[in-house]
Protein backbone atom coordinates (compact mmCIF):
# COMPACT_ATOMS: atom_id res chain seq x y z
CA UNK A 1 0.00 0.00 0.00
CA UNK A 2 1.16 3.37 -1.08
CA UNK A 3 2.27 5.80 2.07
CA UNK A 4 -0.23 8.64 1.12
CA UNK A 5 -3.46 5.84 0.58
CA UNK A 6 -2.51 4.21 4.20
CA UNK A 7 -5.30 5.19 6.39
CA UNK A 8 -4.96 7.21 9.73
CA UNK A 9 -7.56 7.17 12.78
CA UNK A 10 -6.85 7.95 16.17
CA UNK A 11 -6.87 4.61 18.04
CA UNK A 12 -9.12 3.96 20.91
CA UNK A 13 -6.68 3.82 23.58
CA UNK A 14 -9.18 2.23 26.59
CA UNK A 15 -10.71 -0.19 24.06
CA UNK A 16 -6.97 -1.58 23.85
CA UNK A 17 -6.20 -0.72 27.45
CA UNK A 18 -9.02 -2.63 27.84
CA UNK A 19 -8.47 -5.76 25.80
CA UNK A 20 -4.78 -5.88 27.05
CA UNK A 21 -6.22 -6.14 30.58
CA UNK A 22 -8.38 -9.05 29.23
CA UNK A 23 -4.89 -10.72 27.51
CA UNK A 24 -3.22 -10.54 30.53
CA UNK A 25 -5.59 -12.55 32.66
CA UNK A 26 -5.99 -15.16 30.14
CA UNK A 27 -2.20 -15.66 30.11
CA UNK A 28 -2.24 -15.38 33.84
CA UNK A 29 -4.67 -17.71 34.16
CA UNK A 30 -3.89 -20.17 31.03
CA UNK A 31 -3.52 -23.73 31.67
CA UNK A 32 -1.02 -24.43 28.92
CA UNK A 33 1.99 -22.93 27.32
CA UNK A 34 -0.22 -22.92 23.77
CA UNK A 35 -2.78 -20.66 25.59
CA UNK A 36 -0.41 -18.06 26.59
CA UNK A 37 1.13 -18.23 22.99
CA UNK A 38 -2.49 -18.09 21.29
CA UNK A 39 -2.90 -14.88 23.52
CA UNK A 40 0.30 -13.06 22.83
CA UNK A 41 -0.10 -13.55 19.15
CA UNK A 42 -2.99 -11.38 19.55
CA UNK A 43 -0.94 -8.58 21.51
CA UNK A 44 1.36 -8.82 19.14
CA UNK A 45 -1.30 -7.84 16.73
CA UNK A 46 -2.58 -5.47 18.64
CA UNK A 47 0.71 -3.51 19.47
CA UNK A 48 1.15 -3.78 15.38
CA UNK A 49 -2.45 -1.67 15.38
CA UNK A 50 -1.16 0.62 17.48
CA UNK A 51 2.67 1.57 16.47
CA UNK A 52 1.45 1.98 12.88
CA UNK A 53 -1.26 4.34 13.70
CA UNK A 54 1.76 6.23 15.85
CA UNK A 55 3.81 6.03 13.00
CA UNK A 56 1.55 7.68 10.65
CA UNK A 57 0.65 10.27 13.21
CA UNK A 58 4.11 11.03 13.52
CA UNK A 59 5.72 10.77 9.89
CA UNK A 60 2.97 13.31 8.95
CA UNK A 61 3.81 15.65 11.50
CA UNK A 62 7.51 15.75 10.65
CA UNK A 63 6.74 16.45 7.41
CA UNK A 64 4.94 19.07 8.34
CA UNK A 65 5.35 20.44 11.35
CA UNK A 66 2.52 23.38 10.95
CA UNK A 67 -0.12 20.73 10.08
CA UNK A 68 -2.42 21.54 12.97
CA UNK A 69 -4.00 18.21 12.70
CA UNK A 70 -1.35 15.84 12.88
CA UNK A 71 0.38 18.37 15.00
CA UNK A 72 -2.72 17.09 17.27
CA UNK A 73 -2.42 13.72 16.78
CA UNK A 74 1.49 13.94 17.59
CA UNK A 75 0.78 15.76 20.73
CA UNK A 76 -2.34 13.02 21.62
CA UNK A 77 0.42 10.16 21.39
CA UNK A 78 3.00 12.38 23.35
CA UNK A 79 0.13 12.28 26.02
CA UNK A 80 -1.27 8.89 25.94
CA UNK A 81 2.14 6.91 25.05
CA UNK A 82 3.23 6.36 28.71
CA UNK A 83 -0.39 4.92 29.84
CA UNK A 84 0.09 2.79 26.57
CA UNK A 85 3.36 1.66 27.43
CA UNK A 86 1.45 0.97 31.16
CA UNK A 87 -0.63 -1.87 29.82
CA UNK A 88 1.42 -3.84 27.88
CA UNK A 89 4.30 -3.80 30.49
CA UNK A 90 1.34 -5.92 32.65
CA UNK A 91 1.50 -8.19 29.70
CA UNK A 92 5.02 -8.07 30.22
CA UNK A 93 5.16 -8.75 33.72
CA UNK A 94 2.46 -12.02 33.62
CA UNK A 95 4.88 -13.23 30.87
CA UNK A 96 8.53 -13.47 32.71
CA UNK A 97 6.06 -14.65 35.90
CA UNK A 98 4.21 -17.28 34.37
CA UNK A 99 4.73 -20.74 35.12
CA UNK A 100 5.22 -21.80 31.87
CA UNK A 101 8.33 -19.53 31.20
CA UNK A 102 10.39 -22.62 30.39
CA UNK A 103 8.58 -23.90 27.38
CA UNK A 104 7.82 -20.03 26.49
CA UNK A 105 11.78 -19.68 26.15
CA UNK A 106 11.96 -22.69 23.91
CA UNK A 107 8.93 -21.36 21.66
CA UNK A 108 10.61 -17.80 21.62
CA UNK A 109 13.79 -17.63 23.02
CA UNK A 110 15.29 -16.33 25.95
CA UNK A 111 16.24 -12.86 24.97
CA UNK A 112 12.68 -11.82 24.51
CA UNK A 113 12.78 -13.07 28.41
CA UNK A 114 16.23 -11.07 29.13
CA UNK A 115 14.97 -7.92 26.99
CA UNK A 116 11.34 -7.75 28.68
CA UNK A 117 12.91 -8.22 31.53
CA UNK A 118 15.42 -5.25 30.99
CA UNK A 119 12.39 -2.69 30.09
CA UNK A 120 10.10 -3.22 32.83
CA UNK A 121 12.81 -2.11 35.10
CA UNK A 122 12.60 0.90 33.38
CA UNK A 123 9.21 2.02 33.30
CA UNK A 124 6.13 1.90 36.03
CA UNK A 125 2.90 3.33 36.17
CA UNK A 126 3.92 5.82 38.71
CA UNK A 127 6.24 7.84 36.13
CA UNK A 128 3.40 8.06 33.15
CA UNK A 129 2.64 11.32 34.08
CA UNK A 130 6.71 12.64 34.06
CA UNK A 131 6.95 10.76 31.04
CA UNK A 132 4.11 12.45 29.23
CA UNK A 133 5.79 15.57 29.95
CA UNK A 134 8.92 14.47 28.86
CA UNK A 135 7.36 13.82 25.51
CA UNK A 136 5.95 17.40 25.47
CA UNK A 137 9.30 18.82 26.30
CA UNK A 138 10.91 16.61 23.10
CA UNK A 139 8.10 17.61 21.28
CA UNK A 140 8.70 21.29 21.88
CA UNK A 141 11.83 21.23 20.64
CA UNK A 142 11.59 19.62 17.64
CA UNK A 143 8.81 22.23 16.75
CA UNK A 144 11.55 25.74 17.97
CA UNK A 145 14.36 23.50 15.68
CA UNK A 146 11.74 22.93 12.84
CA UNK A 147 10.78 26.38 12.79
CA UNK A 148 14.12 27.71 12.34
CA UNK A 149 14.49 29.97 9.19
CA UNK A 150 17.50 32.25 7.92
CA UNK A 151 17.97 34.83 5.60
CA UNK A 152 20.22 34.04 3.29
CA UNK A 153 21.02 36.40 -0.56
CA UNK A 154 17.47 37.35 -0.80
CA UNK A 155 16.01 33.89 0.59
CA UNK A 156 14.46 32.73 3.81
CA UNK A 157 15.87 29.04 4.02
CA UNK A 158 14.68 26.45 6.61
CA UNK A 159 18.29 25.39 8.23
CA UNK A 160 18.85 22.00 6.65
CA UNK A 161 19.30 23.93 3.20
CA UNK A 162 21.91 26.26 4.80
CA UNK A 163 24.09 22.90 4.96
CA UNK A 164 25.87 23.32 1.38
CA UNK A 165 27.44 27.10 2.22
CA UNK A 166 28.85 25.48 5.17
CA UNK A 167 30.51 23.46 3.03
CA UNK A 168 31.03 25.90 0.10
CA UNK A 169 34.63 26.26 -1.55
CA UNK A 170 34.52 29.64 -0.16
CA UNK A 171 35.76 30.02 3.74
CA UNK A 172 34.18 32.90 3.67
CA UNK A 173 31.26 31.51 2.39
CA UNK A 174 31.34 28.87 5.05
CA UNK A 175 31.99 31.06 7.96
CA UNK A 176 28.99 33.24 6.71
CA UNK A 177 26.63 30.37 7.01
CA UNK A 178 27.73 29.06 10.24
CA UNK A 179 27.38 32.92 11.61
CA UNK A 180 24.00 32.36 10.38
CA UNK A 181 23.15 29.15 11.56
CA UNK A 182 23.90 30.35 14.62
CA UNK A 183 21.66 33.36 15.00
CA UNK A 184 18.52 31.48 15.45
CA UNK A 185 20.25 29.23 18.95
CA UNK A 186 20.81 33.06 19.61
CA UNK A 187 17.98 34.30 19.56
CA UNK A 188 16.14 31.32 21.47
CA UNK A 189 19.30 30.54 23.96
CA UNK A 190 17.05 31.27 26.81
CA UNK A 191 14.59 28.05 25.68
CA UNK A 192 16.71 25.71 24.58
CA UNK A 193 18.81 26.02 27.79
CA UNK A 194 15.41 26.01 29.76
CA UNK A 195 14.48 22.99 27.75
CA UNK A 196 17.33 21.03 28.62
CA UNK A 197 17.50 22.05 32.43
CA UNK A 198 13.82 20.89 32.60
CA UNK A 199 14.84 17.89 30.23
CA UNK A 200 17.55 16.16 32.73
CA UNK A 201 15.61 16.88 36.16
CA UNK A 202 12.79 15.16 34.12
CA UNK A 203 15.01 12.25 33.42
CA UNK A 204 16.92 12.26 36.72
CA UNK A 205 13.42 12.45 38.41
CA UNK A 206 11.95 9.35 37.01
CA UNK A 207 15.38 7.61 37.21
CA UNK A 208 15.22 7.95 40.64
CA UNK A 209 11.45 6.99 41.19
CA UNK A 210 12.21 3.83 39.82
CA UNK A 211 15.35 2.84 42.18
CA UNK A 212 18.36 4.39 39.90
CA UNK A 213 20.73 6.93 41.10
CA UNK A 214 20.80 8.74 38.22
CA UNK A 215 18.82 8.88 34.63
CA UNK A 216 22.27 6.77 32.80
CA UNK A 217 21.40 3.25 33.78
CA UNK A 218 17.83 3.98 33.34
CA UNK A 219 18.80 5.03 29.92
CA UNK A 220 20.62 2.05 28.87
CA UNK A 221 17.68 0.10 29.94
CA UNK A 222 15.12 2.04 27.97
CA UNK A 223 17.26 1.56 24.84
CA UNK A 224 17.75 -2.09 25.94
CA UNK A 225 21.25 -2.31 25.88
CA UNK A 226 21.27 -5.86 26.92
CA UNK A 227 24.94 -7.28 26.57
CA UNK A 228 27.23 -4.04 27.95
CA UNK A 229 26.85 -1.13 30.09
CA UNK A 230 28.12 2.28 31.12
CA UNK A 231 32.30 1.13 32.17
CA UNK A 232 32.58 -0.86 28.84
CA UNK A 233 30.76 2.76 26.49
CA UNK A 234 33.30 4.63 29.73
CA UNK A 235 36.49 1.81 28.40
CA UNK A 236 35.52 2.52 24.53
CA UNK A 237 35.63 6.17 24.42
CA UNK A 238 39.44 6.11 26.22
CA UNK A 239 40.77 4.05 23.48
CA UNK A 240 38.80 6.42 20.99
CA UNK A 241 40.82 9.11 22.94
CA UNK A 242 44.00 6.79 22.87
CA UNK A 243 43.68 5.61 19.09
CA UNK A 244 41.24 7.56 17.18
CA UNK A 245 41.42 11.16 18.10
CA UNK A 246 45.70 10.79 17.15
CA UNK A 247 44.77 9.19 13.77
CA UNK A 248 42.03 12.13 13.00
CA UNK A 249 44.55 14.83 14.40
CA UNK A 250 46.93 13.71 11.67
CA UNK A 251 44.44 13.65 8.99
CA UNK A 252 43.29 17.36 10.06
CA UNK A 253 46.97 18.52 9.70
CA UNK A 254 47.40 17.34 6.00
CA UNK A 255 43.89 18.84 5.53
CA UNK A 256 44.85 21.81 6.66
CA UNK A 257 48.14 21.54 4.01
CA UNK A 258 45.67 21.20 1.78
CA UNK A 259 43.25 23.91 2.56
CA UNK A 260 46.19 26.23 2.58
CA UNK A 261 44.98 27.64 6.17
CA UNK A 262 47.06 28.76 8.67
CA UNK A 263 44.51 27.08 11.52
CA UNK A 264 41.73 24.85 10.90
CA UNK A 265 38.70 25.94 11.96
CA UNK A 266 35.23 24.62 12.85
CA UNK A 267 34.04 25.63 9.54
CA UNK A 268 36.93 24.29 7.88
CA UNK A 269 36.09 20.74 9.55
CA UNK A 270 34.06 19.32 6.85
CA UNK A 271 35.57 20.82 3.99
CA UNK A 272 37.96 17.76 2.91
CA UNK A 273 39.21 19.15 -0.36
CA UNK A 274 40.55 22.87 -1.21
CA UNK A 275 37.37 22.81 -3.90
CA UNK A 276 35.23 22.49 -1.44
CA UNK A 277 32.03 19.67 -1.20
CA UNK A 278 32.09 16.63 -3.15
CA UNK A 279 28.43 17.56 -4.72
CA UNK A 280 26.67 14.44 -6.25
CA UNK A 281 25.49 14.92 -10.07
CA UNK A 282 22.04 15.44 -10.81
CA UNK A 283 18.72 16.71 -9.15
CA UNK A 284 17.07 14.95 -6.37
CA UNK A 285 14.76 12.69 -9.44
CA UNK A 286 18.31 11.70 -10.56
CA UNK A 287 19.84 10.54 -7.48
CA UNK A 288 17.22 8.69 -6.48
CA UNK A 289 16.69 6.83 -9.83
CA UNK A 290 20.45 6.13 -9.84
CA UNK A 291 19.63 4.84 -5.86
CA UNK A 292 16.97 2.57 -7.19
CA UNK A 293 19.08 1.29 -10.12
CA UNK A 294 21.91 0.78 -7.61
CA UNK A 295 20.10 -1.53 -5.50
CA UNK A 296 18.71 -3.38 -8.22
CA UNK A 297 21.78 -4.25 -9.54
CA UNK A 298 23.74 -5.25 -5.97
CA UNK A 299 21.56 -8.36 -5.29
CA UNK A 300 18.19 -9.96 -5.39
CA UNK A 301 17.36 -9.38 -1.52
CA UNK A 302 18.19 -5.30 -2.26
CA UNK A 303 16.45 -5.69 -5.54
CA UNK A 304 13.44 -6.66 -3.87
CA UNK A 305 13.45 -4.31 -1.33
CA UNK A 306 14.17 -1.08 -3.39
CA UNK A 307 11.17 -2.38 -5.52
CA UNK A 308 9.07 -2.40 -2.66
CA UNK A 309 10.13 0.96 -1.34
CA UNK A 310 9.74 2.99 -4.50
CA UNK A 311 5.78 0.65 -5.34
CA UNK A 312 4.87 1.79 -2.54
CA UNK A 313 6.42 5.86 -2.38
CA UNK A 314 7.78 4.98 1.11
CA UNK A 315 10.18 8.20 1.69
CA UNK A 316 9.88 12.06 1.94
CA UNK A 317 13.37 13.39 1.21
CA UNK A 318 13.31 16.70 0.17
CA UNK A 319 13.50 20.05 2.72
CA UNK A 320 10.95 22.41 2.90
CA UNK A 321 9.52 25.28 5.41
CA UNK A 322 7.73 23.45 8.54
CA UNK A 323 9.18 19.57 7.63
CA UNK A 324 11.13 18.52 11.05
CA UNK A 325 14.95 18.75 10.58
CA UNK A 326 17.33 15.56 10.39
CA UNK A 327 16.31 11.98 8.66
CA UNK A 328 15.56 8.90 10.45
CA UNK A 329 13.19 5.60 9.24
CA UNK A 330 10.82 4.08 10.88
CA UNK A 331 7.97 1.29 9.99
CA UNK A 332 4.78 0.49 9.72
CA UNK A 333 4.46 -2.97 10.77
CA UNK A 334 1.05 -3.53 10.15
CA UNK A 335 1.72 -2.65 6.80
CA UNK A 336 5.70 -4.93 7.20
CA UNK A 337 6.65 -1.38 5.35
CA UNK A 338 9.52 0.72 6.16
CA UNK A 339 9.13 4.61 5.53
CA UNK A 340 12.76 7.06 4.83
CA UNK A 341 12.35 10.59 6.11
CA UNK A 342 15.32 12.99 5.10
CA UNK A 343 15.88 16.71 4.07
CA UNK A 344 18.14 16.96 0.87
CA UNK A 345 20.21 20.26 0.56
CA UNK A 346 22.61 19.72 -2.55
CA UNK A 347 25.15 17.94 -0.77
CA UNK A 348 27.43 14.32 -0.78
CA UNK A 349 24.54 14.18 2.35
CA UNK A 350 22.08 13.39 0.29
CA UNK A 351 23.76 10.42 -1.19
CA UNK A 352 24.54 9.07 2.61
CA UNK A 353 20.91 8.95 3.22
CA UNK A 354 20.46 7.15 0.25
CA UNK A 355 22.38 4.65 1.59
CA UNK A 356 22.47 5.36 5.48
CA UNK A 357 18.69 5.37 5.46
CA UNK A 358 17.67 2.42 2.89
CA UNK A 359 20.31 0.55 5.38
CA UNK A 360 17.70 0.71 8.09
CA UNK A 361 14.64 0.19 6.18
CA UNK A 362 16.25 -3.37 4.25
CA UNK A 363 17.43 -4.66 7.41
CA UNK A 364 13.03 -4.23 8.43
CA UNK A 365 12.10 -5.42 5.40
CA UNK A 366 13.65 -8.53 5.73
CA UNK A 367 12.38 -9.24 9.55
CA UNK A 368 9.19 -8.22 8.09
CA UNK A 369 9.02 -10.36 5.41
CA UNK A 370 10.29 -13.35 7.24
CA UNK A 371 7.73 -12.53 9.43
CA UNK A 372 9.84 -12.14 13.18
CA UNK A 373 7.18 -11.24 16.19
CA UNK A 374 7.47 -7.60 17.09
CA UNK A 375 9.99 -8.19 19.53
CA UNK A 376 12.81 -9.55 17.56
CA UNK A 377 12.14 -7.24 14.29
CA UNK A 378 15.01 -4.81 15.33
CA UNK A 379 18.11 -5.36 17.43
CA UNK A 380 19.45 -2.98 19.90
CA UNK A 381 20.54 0.71 18.17
CA UNK A 382 23.92 0.04 17.50
CA UNK A 383 23.66 -3.25 15.86
CA UNK A 384 20.81 -0.75 13.71
CA UNK A 385 23.63 1.67 13.35
CA UNK A 386 25.73 -1.47 11.60
CA UNK A 387 22.89 -2.39 9.13
CA UNK A 388 23.17 1.50 8.22
CA UNK A 389 27.11 2.21 8.17
CA UNK A 390 28.02 -0.77 6.55
CA UNK A 391 25.64 -0.07 3.89
CA UNK A 392 27.39 3.57 3.43
CA UNK A 393 30.81 1.86 2.52
CA UNK A 394 29.04 -1.40 0.82
CA UNK A 395 27.20 0.64 -2.19
CA UNK A 396 30.99 1.71 -3.02
CA UNK A 397 31.19 -0.14 -6.50
CA UNK A 398 27.84 1.96 -7.53
CA UNK A 399 28.97 5.54 -6.41
CA UNK A 400 30.05 6.54 -9.75
CA UNK A 401 26.19 6.89 -10.82
CA UNK A 402 26.09 9.86 -8.03
CA UNK A 403 29.65 11.20 -8.30
CA UNK A 404 30.79 10.49 -11.92
CA UNK A 405 34.86 11.70 -12.25
CA UNK A 406 34.19 12.80 -8.26
CA UNK A 407 33.62 9.53 -7.31
CA UNK A 408 37.27 8.86 -5.78
CA UNK A 409 37.19 12.21 -4.00
CA UNK A 410 34.02 11.23 -2.23
CA UNK A 411 34.93 7.85 -1.25
CA UNK A 412 37.74 9.64 0.11
CA UNK A 413 35.94 12.22 1.53
CA UNK A 414 33.32 10.01 3.26
CA UNK A 415 35.79 7.23 5.01
CA UNK A 416 37.88 10.09 6.80
CA UNK A 417 34.79 12.18 7.65
CA UNK A 418 33.51 8.60 9.01
CA UNK A 419 36.67 8.22 10.80
CA UNK A 420 36.75 12.12 11.81
CA UNK A 421 33.47 11.42 13.57
CA UNK A 422 34.02 8.92 16.07
CA UNK A 423 35.78 11.81 18.22
CA UNK A 424 32.44 14.01 18.02
CA UNK A 425 30.65 11.63 18.89
CA UNK A 426 31.95 9.76 21.70
CA UNK A 427 31.97 13.69 22.92
CA UNK A 428 28.35 13.70 22.63
CA UNK A 429 28.18 10.99 24.90
CA UNK A 430 30.60 12.05 27.29
CA UNK A 431 29.29 15.07 27.51
CA UNK A 432 25.27 13.45 28.37
CA UNK A 433 26.89 11.12 30.56
CA UNK A 434 28.25 14.08 32.94
CA UNK A 435 24.95 16.11 32.68
CA UNK A 436 22.97 13.51 34.17
CA UNK A 437 25.70 13.04 36.97
CA UNK A 438 25.40 16.76 37.58
CA UNK A 439 21.56 18.06 36.91
CA UNK A 440 22.29 21.20 39.28
CA UNK A 441 25.07 22.75 36.39
CA UNK A 442 24.34 26.27 35.39
CA UNK A 443 23.81 26.37 31.70
CA UNK A 444 27.11 28.39 31.32
CA UNK A 445 28.87 25.40 33.36
CA UNK A 446 27.34 23.26 30.90
CA UNK A 447 28.86 25.07 27.83
CA UNK A 448 32.62 24.83 29.78
CA UNK A 449 32.28 20.83 30.09
CA UNK A 450 31.64 20.92 26.52
CA UNK A 451 34.59 23.03 25.62
CA UNK A 452 36.80 20.56 27.85
CA UNK A 453 35.62 17.77 25.56
CA UNK A 454 36.14 19.80 22.65
CA UNK A 455 39.96 20.03 23.57
CA UNK A 456 40.04 16.90 24.62
CA UNK A 457 38.23 15.10 21.44
CA UNK A 458 39.23 17.65 18.62
CA UNK A 459 42.21 19.46 19.84
CA UNK A 460 42.84 20.53 16.16
CA UNK A 461 39.89 22.69 15.61
CA UNK A 462 39.58 26.58 16.56
CA UNK A 463 36.44 27.84 17.60
CA UNK A 464 37.80 31.67 18.45
CA UNK A 465 35.89 33.45 15.56
CA UNK A 466 32.17 31.82 16.15
CA UNK A 467 30.70 33.27 19.64
CA UNK A 468 27.93 30.69 19.57
CA UNK A 469 30.57 27.62 19.60
CA UNK A 470 33.22 29.48 21.34
CA UNK A 471 31.15 30.01 24.20
CA UNK A 472 30.59 26.27 24.40
CA UNK A 473 26.64 26.53 22.84
CA UNK A 474 27.30 23.96 19.75
CA UNK A 475 25.95 20.78 21.62
CA UNK A 476 22.79 22.27 21.17
CA UNK A 477 22.66 22.31 17.84
CA UNK A 478 22.86 18.29 18.22
CA UNK A 479 19.12 17.33 18.28
CA UNK A 480 19.92 13.55 20.08
CA UNK A 481 21.10 15.01 22.89
CA UNK A 482 17.61 16.47 23.85
CA UNK A 483 15.62 13.63 21.76
CA UNK A 484 17.61 10.81 22.18
CA UNK A 485 19.56 10.30 25.20
CA UNK A 486 22.36 8.80 25.74
CA UNK A 487 21.86 7.17 22.08
CA UNK A 488 24.62 8.52 20.16
CA UNK A 489 27.60 6.13 21.76
CA UNK A 490 25.62 4.05 19.25
CA UNK A 491 26.83 5.22 15.63
CA UNK A 492 30.40 5.11 17.30
CA UNK A 493 30.42 1.56 17.91
CA UNK A 494 28.72 0.93 15.00
CA UNK A 495 31.08 2.68 12.35
CA UNK A 496 33.56 0.58 14.29
CA UNK A 497 32.11 -2.85 13.13
CA UNK A 498 31.10 -1.36 9.53
CA UNK A 499 34.82 -0.67 9.32
CA UNK A 500 35.15 -3.95 9.50
CA UNK A 501 32.59 -5.12 6.45
CA UNK A 502 34.30 -1.84 4.78
CA UNK A 503 38.15 -3.83 4.98
CA UNK A 504 36.29 -6.85 3.90
CA UNK A 505 34.62 -5.25 0.75
CA UNK A 506 37.96 -4.43 -0.27
CA UNK A 507 39.21 -7.83 -0.60
CA UNK A 508 36.14 -9.59 -1.53
CA UNK A 509 32.74 -7.88 -1.79
CA UNK A 510 30.42 -10.56 -2.39
CA UNK A 511 31.81 -12.43 0.94
CA UNK A 512 31.26 -9.00 2.81
CA UNK A 513 28.02 -8.49 1.65
CA UNK A 514 27.31 -12.61 2.62
CA UNK A 515 28.39 -11.58 6.08
CA UNK A 516 26.25 -8.46 6.23
CA UNK A 517 23.09 -10.44 5.20
CA UNK A 518 23.57 -12.87 7.73
CA UNK A 519 24.10 -9.89 10.16
CA UNK A 520 21.08 -8.15 9.24
CA UNK A 521 18.80 -11.44 9.17
CA UNK A 522 19.61 -11.90 12.51
CA UNK A 523 17.26 -9.32 12.89
CA UNK A 524 16.81 -8.77 17.25
CA UNK A 525 16.98 -12.45 17.58
CA UNK A 526 20.94 -11.72 18.97
CA UNK A 527 22.64 -9.29 21.15
CA UNK A 528 24.58 -6.84 19.63
CA UNK A 529 27.88 -8.89 20.36
CA UNK A 530 26.73 -11.85 19.36
CA UNK A 531 25.49 -10.84 16.28
CA UNK A 532 29.07 -9.21 15.72
CA UNK A 533 30.80 -12.52 16.70
CA UNK A 534 28.65 -14.19 14.22
CA UNK A 535 29.72 -12.89 11.30
CA UNK A 536 33.57 -13.26 12.38
CA UNK A 537 34.05 -9.87 13.58
CA UNK A 538 35.94 -8.18 16.70
CA UNK A 539 33.55 -6.49 19.37
CA UNK A 540 34.42 -2.37 19.43
CA UNK A 541 35.20 -2.70 22.63
CA UNK A 542 38.03 -5.62 22.65
CA UNK A 543 41.15 -4.32 23.28
CA UNK A 544 43.28 -3.31 20.79
CA UNK A 545 40.54 -2.99 18.35
CA UNK A 546 40.33 0.68 17.33
CA UNK A 547 44.26 0.46 16.79
CA UNK A 548 43.34 -2.15 14.20
CA UNK A 549 40.83 -0.16 12.81
CA UNK A 550 42.63 3.29 12.53
CA UNK A 551 45.69 1.48 11.20
CA UNK A 552 43.30 0.37 8.52
CA UNK A 553 41.45 3.11 7.41
CA UNK A 554 44.32 5.63 7.99
CA UNK A 555 46.61 2.70 4.83
CA UNK A 556 43.67 2.71 3.06
CA UNK A 557 43.31 6.72 3.15
CA UNK A 558 46.95 7.05 2.53
CA UNK A 559 46.88 4.92 -1.03
CA UNK A 560 43.38 6.70 -2.00
CA UNK A 561 44.09 8.43 -5.50
CA UNK A 562 42.86 11.94 -4.00
CA UNK A 563 45.65 12.37 -1.31
CA UNK A 564 48.10 11.57 -4.23
CA UNK A 565 47.29 13.96 -6.63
Amino acid sequence: MKFCDMPYSRPDTEGLKAKLKVLKERIEGAKTAAEIISAYDEVCRLSEEYSTAGSLAYVRHTINTKDEFYDGENNFFDEVGPSVTDAFQGISKAMVATLFRQELEKHYGNLLFKNTEISLRCFSSEIIELSSEENKLQSEYQKLFASATVEWEGETLPLPKLTKYKMSADREVRKKAFLKDAEFFEVHKDEFDSLYDRLIKLRNRQARMLGYENYIQMGYDRLGRNCYGPEKVAEFRSQIKKYIVPAVTGLKAAQKERLGVDELHLYDNAVIFKEGDVSPKGNSDQLLSAAINMYKEMSAETAEFIEFMSENELYDLLSKDGKAPGGYCTEFSLYKAPFIFSNFNGTSGDVDVLTHEAGHAFAYFRAAKKGIIPDYASPTIEACEVHSMSMEFLTAPWHKAFFGEDTARYQYYHTADALNFIPYGCMVDEFQHIMYENEDLTPQERNEVWLKLEKEYRPHLNLTDLPFYSRGAGWQHQLHIYLYPLYYIDYCMAQAVAFQFFSLSLEDWKKAFSKYLAFVDGAGTKTFEELVLSAGLKLPYEDGVLDSVAKTIINWLKGSAPLEQ
